[in-house]
Order: C-alpha cells, then sequence, then structure tokens
C-alpha cells in the first residue's frame, strides 16, 4: 500500500498549522472522567482496583498470577535473548552511561567571609517508576532511556510498570532488558491504574518520588492529573518529526526520516519544511514508492492524512521561523549549513544534524534520550536527563560575627513585610 502525502504553501500553510495546533494536548471529558475514575478506586481500593483493571483491559488474573514479574522469568528471558541483540542493548546501555555521566551535576560549598558558609547539596531519589508500553509495540529501548539515567543518578529503587496479556506475560526483551540492567521489580500492570499505583502506592506496590516514560493517552491523562503527588518527567503527547531540507537534501533520506515517525502511531506528526518545490516533488514520490515495503503502512497513511505535510516556503529562513513556532520532539536538519542554521533553533527536543543521522541514531543508540518534549512542550520542556532524577537543598551556616553584621538589613526588610516573628529570629540572637 502507498502512502500520500500533501504539500502546502502559501495561503494553505496557517491552516495546516492551524490543524496541528489544535492536536496538541487533545485529551477529551471521556478520558479524563475516565482516568479520573481509575485514580479514585486505585487509591481508595488499591491492589482490588488492580486486579479488577487487569482483568478487565488485559484479560489477566493476577489475583492469582501476582501482581510482580516472578524473578525466575525475568532470569529466562535474558537467558533466552538472541546473543546479538543482548550485545547490542549492552553497547547501547555504555552510550547512554557515558553521555548522562557528562552533564551530571556535584554538591557545592562556598566559604564567605566572617564564616559564612553557602552551598548546595545535591542528592537522589529514593525510588521512581519507569513507565515502559507495551500496546501496539513493546519498546525496551524506553526501558533503557527511563532506567539509565535515573542509574546514573544514583536512585536506591527502580521499578518497571508495563502491561502483560491474558497470561500475565509481559514482552520478553523487555524483561531481559530489565535484567541486563539490574531492575529485578517488574510490575506487570499497565495503562493510567500502573500510574495512579505507583503515586499513591497500593498494599503491593510502594509509592515512587518521580514517574517517568512515555505512553499512551491514558498514561498521560495520569500522569498530568497526579502531579504533586509525586514527580513526572514531562506532559507527552504523540509523536513527531520536523525535517528541515533545502535543495541538497537527499529525498530518500528525508521521506525515511518521515515514515520512521509516522509508524508510531496514526496522531504522529512527520513534516518537512523546504524552500524547494523540486525537493517537495521528490519527497512525496518517495514517500509512496517506500511505504509500499513497509508493513505498517495503515498506521503510516492515518498519520500522514492526520499531521503529516510538505510545507514549501519562500525561504530557509521562514522554514526556521515555523520550526521554532511548533517546537518539535525530533528535528532534522538536512541542509548544506546545519551547523549554522543549529544556532537560528530555539525549540525542539532533540536536534539531528546531516543526512546522516537519522532519528533512529538518537532512538536507540548514540546516548542522548528519546524521552523528549512533545505537543509543542520543547518550549519549556527539556529531555530527560540523569539530573531529572536527583534534587537539591540549599545549604546556609552563618556564625554569631556574620549575623550581627548583617542583622540590621534582615530586620529592616522582615519589619517592610510587617513579620514580626521574622524580625524576633534575628534580634533575638542578637541580644545574647
Amino acid at each position: 500500500m502507498a502512502a500520500a502525502i500533501n504539500i502546502y504553501q502559501g495561503a494553505e500553510i496557517p491552516a495546516f498549522l492551524a490543524k496541528l495546533q489544535s492536536r496538541r494536548m487533545q485529551v477529551s471529558a471521556e478520558v479524563t472522567a475516565a482516568v479520573n475514575e481509575i485514580i479514585s478506586r486505585v487509591r481508595e481500593r488499591g491492589d482490588s482496583a488492580l486486579y479488577d483493571y487487569a482483568l478487565k483491559f488485559d484479560g489477566a488474573d493476577l489475583s492469582k498470577l501476582g501482581m510482580w514479574v516472578p524473578q525466575e522469568e525475568i532470569a529466562k528471558a535474558a537467558q533466552r535473548l538472541d546473543a546479538d541483540l543482548r550485545n547490542v542493548i549492552r553497547e547501547a546501555r555504555r552510550n547512554i552511561e557515558r553521555f548522562h555521566l557528562k552533564s551530571l551535576p556535584q554538591s557545592w560549598f562556598s566559604w564567605e567571609e566572617d564564616g559564612i558558609v553557602l552551598g548546595q547539596r545535591v542528592v537522589p531519589l529514593e525510588r521512581i517508576g519507569v513507565y515502559v508500553p507495551g500496546g501496539r509495540a513493546a519498546y525496551p529501548s524506553s526501558l533503557l532511556m527511563g532506567v539509565v539515567p535515573a542509574q546514573v543518578a544514583g536512585v536506591k529503587e527502580i521499578i518497571i510498570a508495563t502491561p502483560c496479556d491474558a497470561l500475565g506475560k509481559v514482552n520478553p526483551t523487555i524483561l531481559a532488558a530489565a535484567f541486563e540492567l539490574g531492575v529485578e521489580k517488574v510490575l506487570r500492570v499497565g495503562g493510567a491504574q500502573a500510574i495512579a499505583a505507583l503515586a499513591f502506592g497500593t498494599q503491593s506496590v510502594p509509592k515512587v518520588d518521580k514517574i517517568v516514560g512515555p505512553g499512551n493517552i491514558y498514561v498521560a491523562t495520569a500522569k498530568k492529573l497526579l502531579f504533586g503527588q509525586c514527580g513526572i518527567d514531562m506532559m507527552a503527547g504523540p509523536s513527531e518529526v520536523l525535517i528541515i531540507a533545502d535543495e541538497s537534501a537527499e529525498a530518500a533520506f528525508v521521506a525515511a526520516d518521515l515514515l520512521a515517525q509516522a509508524e508510531h502511531d496514526p496522531l504522529a506528526a512527520a513534516i518537512l519544511l523546504t524552500d524547494s518545490p523540486s525537493l517537495a516533488a521528490q519527497v512525496k514520490e518517495e514517500v509512496a514508492r517506500q511505504t509500499e515495503k513497509l508493513t505498517r503502512s495503515e498506521i503510516i497513511q492515518s498519520s500522514l492524512n492526520g499531521y503529516g505535510g510538505i510545507i514549501l516556503t519562500g525561504s530557509m529562513d521562514q522554514c526556521v521561523d515555523i520550526c521554532n513556532e511548533i517546537a518539535p520532539e525530533h528535528l532534522g536538519l538536512h541542509v548544506q549549513n546545519a551547523w549554522e542554521m543549529l544556532g537560528q533553533i530555539r525549540n525542539a527536543g532533540a536536534i539531528f544534524l546531516g543526512s546522516y543521522s537519522p532519528e533512529t541514531v538518537g532512538d536507540y543508540w548514540a546516548g542522548p534520550n528519546h524521552i523528549l518534549p512533545t505537543d509543542g512542550t520543547a518550549r519549556f520542556f527539556s529531555p530527560l536527563r540523569a539530573e531529572d532524577f536527583l534534587k537539591t537543598s540549599n545549604v546556609i551556616a552563618y556564625s554569631k560575627s556574620a549575623l550581627e553584621k548583617h542583622g540590621k538589613k534582615i530586620v529592616r526588610f522582615a519589619n517592610s513585610e510587617g513579620l514580626g516573628a521574622h524580625t524576633q529570629a534575628i534580634t533575638i540572637r542578637m541580644k545574647s
């Protein structure tokens, strides 16, 4: 089945961008109500609610099978894993570790005059949950991207939550990846109910400090509603790629990158920005040709019909302006001056420079995280980092002489706000 992608230009561009904007964080009242009900039931009934939902949604009787994947089952999955894939997972893990170690912040202290010590103490979170999707496809790569930065940060306890089938079985590659990373706790519960269980805790599931990882609209809505009960990584929506390409780009490469994103989900967005009419036409032809050989062509066509498109602009500057407005999750720069253009990009989750840096490299191998801000949230969210599993405490130590030196100024400030007890906390020490 060949897939078609539309070309938009001139007056058609604002309408297409408005359509793309309408996709952002679309959560129906029905979804929100359903998720709120799930959250309430899990909070009130704990394990009992999880058993009910597992039977309802997955057909699994976890009251008999248990909510946790047995250790021997995890070990067997690792033993059965293809040796080549095991080596690939191990090397990918090393790449992810190396990247995240480079940005890890450290505690620091500064000794000032008069015996003043100021600083910041950095400590890891105690326990986190990593959600790994298991719907249309299972993503062991997302397990690595969620778990490895947490391990780099020094998190003591990591729980993986992922859906199971009617027999209680979890995707064996996910289990094998968990084994390779040394994660022993795999909760075979998915959906909003898994997020609620991790956020509140149940009789069997301990409460976590933070939940990370991608999921469907129910998972994303649950994370949003439970933010504050625990931390989350970001507000995630359907995946997206935007490519800026000039006349030097290879049409086959551009089309392949668009299709790699479109096959994720019918709601995924795959967009090309170019000022070259000839490239636009070539990419359109390549999309049709390449999809004839792909197994997920129906999903691709749904994605391209909904939120895919080729935007033909009047200049590269216009391409950059539209890109910064969209703030894409993935951005590919298939242009001659990619490093120069990089300086003009303000909003993007991950940026892939040059024709030989496809998004797939970032998804599986390079090291930077593939858990990225979507739906335009790259304007204010960042990719998942080791820093996201750390918290800081400010450290302040004043000597008696330092307090006496600065006390009157502090009192004046406190008095200006009418806070007498604050003033007293200073003056009582100065009197002594």
